[in-house]
């Protein structure tokens, strides 16, 4: 089902949105879950609903259909290979945030 854009697609998921996807991002292989973890700590005070849509896109895949893509071992292609998708997979990708150094 193509994700199509609409006027709302940039407005900010309020809490009661954000904790809905934060559960439907539950994943069953560890692997995922650090990607899916990190990506909230990162990016959790400005997912849109465009990000929503794409991670529910992702959401929908098996487990290693899943891995595959963060790894980086296929791209989206079909239905998948949307603009919002992209996006999130991307914000997904990204390598983790540096510790801070013992102070």
């Amino acid at each position: 089902m193509p994700l199509h854009a609409s006027p709302d697609d940039n407005a900010l998921l309020d809490a009661r949105a954000l904790s809905k996807l934060h559960w439907r991002c539950r994943r069953g292989l560890l692997e995922n879950d650090l990607f899916i973890e990190q990506f909230f700590r990162r990016h959790e005070s400005h997912i849109t609903a465009l990000h929503a849509q794409g991670l529910g896109a992702l959401m929908d895949l098996a487990d290693n259909d899943l891995l595959d893509l963060l790894l980086r071992r296929k791209d989206p292609t079909g239905e998948l290979d949307q603009p919002a998708v992209r996006t999130v997979l991307a914000m997904l990708r990204q390598p983790p945030l540096a510790a801070a150094p013992p102070g």
